[in-house]
């Protein structure tokens, strides 16, 4: 209905003024002061529900959680053990997997774990299997005496060498949780066009995944993985994460079936479970995609977003998951996440609004990329001296191949060093002063007795020659 004449001259103050009304109701300030605390720490102004309210049995999600397109197609299974379930499950049953509907916990183990019950994957595994490899003596002992029957044994931290850690008894155990883990996760969901497989110290960011699998179609067989290779043998690391399509899973699970004796012999034989998985994805003619940087063996505070790896460069590609991440990690990163969807959200919003009023495009992303990552979340947490940390600086730290100041060396030293070099962004001086440097940018993590430093100048000069990323770069074939 047309104004009154009079009323006409009211309407080029009144609209943008009403604009900017709704623009302020919808606003929220951004989380630049939570990005700055130390990563051991959760990043305060954030509450973290402390209870897992999602229904296994039912697929039932917390009525706050937010819409997630195309996660009832979706089967995510968590691979995790006796010796470490109750230390880096719960704090994904309360953050990363609080609104995930259709989940499993799989173990070597069965037990509680706040409020939900692991599945023993080996329930389905041949007694005379797990009777006659030595492989499987945490499970008997367990499985006999609970967790009273663990030692210290089982507990202590190993190097990880050339061939895993072969001295840790729920190591060796874990080869052998693969081919039955994708039976198991067949028979759990048989209609799922999607099997996700994380571990317990792997981080997933839901709306880029489900970003990422919108590309594919799940009738085709795939297999989506960080790339690593054992020998001749191609496969997706597992502690990376990786999805199988509705027709890999069920190719592969098809064929294992009918071989089940065979596989138990080349597992046997190898020593990665995950290599061993791709071995017999491979021989049912299911190929690996190579997926990274969706997916990466490293945690968010080590991996480098800045330069190009096996031909991709990260910065504008939507990272799915990070590896190595502790409880703390998961919390700080789960609250850093959150916020920035939320902000997104209210961005969403208020360009809408700016829409209805000047007719612009809507430019903006609601996938999370690695430069988003950098700049909210690396960036404002790097200083020029930490003393006590460790940015992964180590560039020259062959001892055979020493190019840093002689020993023994001073910060102040490693510092002109890597000035004197235009490629260096980061330099560091262990606790037997040895200066070494990197072109990387990583924010690192604790380390008593080294010192880090990094130049920040030039961080943002190479931040400054990135990509803007007017879009998320996606990984498709």
């Amino acid at each position: 209905m047309p104004l009154p004449a009079r009323y006409g001259r009211w309407g080029p103050i009144l609209a943008p003024a009403v604009l900017i009304m709704l623009i302020i109701h919808f606003f929220r300030a951004d989380f630049g002061s939570a990005t700055t605390q130390d990563v051991i720490e959760p990043a305060p102004g954030l509450t973290i529900e402390s209870s897992n309210q999602t229904d296994l049995r039912t697929g039932h999600v917390p009525p706050s959680c937010p819409m997630l397109t195309g996660i009832d197609d979706v089967f995510v299974v968590i691979k995790t053990g006796i010796t470490e379930a109750q230390d880096k499950v719960p704090v994904h049953l309360r953050t990363t997997l609080r609104c995930i509907p259709h989940k499993i916990i799989v173990s070597d183990y069965e037990e509680e774990i706040a409020g939900v019950r692991t599945f023993d994957v080996f329930r389905n595994v041949s007694d005379t299997l797990k009777q006659s490899s030595g492989d499987f003596a945490l499970y008997n002992r367990a499985r006999t005496g609970g967790r009273a029957a663990l030692t210290s044994q089982d507990h202590v931290k190993v190097a990880n060498g050339p061939s895993g850690m072969m001295d840790n008894p729920g190591w060796k155990l874990d080869k052998w949780k693969f081919l039955p883990m994708i039976q198991t996760a067949r028979h759990a969901q048989p209609d799922a066009k999607w099997f996700v497989f994380l571990e317990a110290d792997t981080y997933p960011i839901w709306p880029n995944l489900l970003g990422w699998l919108s590309h594919f179609n799940p009738e085709d067989r795939l297999y989506l993985g960080n790339q690593m290779q054992i020998g001749s043998n191609l496969f997706a690391h597992g502690g990376s994460g990786f999805a199988l399509s509705h027709a890999a899973i069920h190719s592969v699970a098809d064929f294992h079936a009918l071989h089940v004796e065979e596989w138990e012999k080349i597992t046997d034989r190898e020593w990665a479970g995950d290599c061993v998985l791709g071995m017999a994805l491979a021989a049912a003619g299911v190929p690996l995609t190579w997926s990274w940087p969706h997916v990466t063996t490293q945690s968010v505070w080590e991996q480098d977003m800045l330069h190009e790896a096996f031909a991709k460069q990260p910065w504008c590609y939507a990272p799915f998951t990070f590896h190595h991440m502790t409880p703390a990690d998961v919390d700080r990163f789960y609250a850093f996440e959150q916020q920035w969807f939320a902000e997104v959200g209210h961005q969403f919003r208020i360009i809408y609004l700016t829409h209805i009023a000047n007719e612009l495009t809507q430019t903006n992303s609601s996938v999370l990329t690695y430069s988003d990552v950098f700049q909210k979340l690396i960036r404002p947490t790097l200083a020029h001296h930490l003393d006590n940390w460790d940015n992964f600086a180590n560039e020259g730290d062959d001892k055979e191949d020493y190019k840093g100041p002689q020993t023994p060396a001073t910060l102040a030293a490693c510092a002109d060093y890597c000035a004197a070099n235009t490629e260096c962004i980061q330099y560091r001086l262990t606790a037997d002063f040895r200066c070494t440097t990197s072109k990387a940018v990583l924010r690192g993590k604790p380390q008593p007795g080294t010192q880090s430093g990094t130049m920040l100048w030039r961080v943002d000069a190479a931040v400054g020659q990135m990509e803007h990323c007017s879009k998320a770069a996606w990984v498709t074939a």
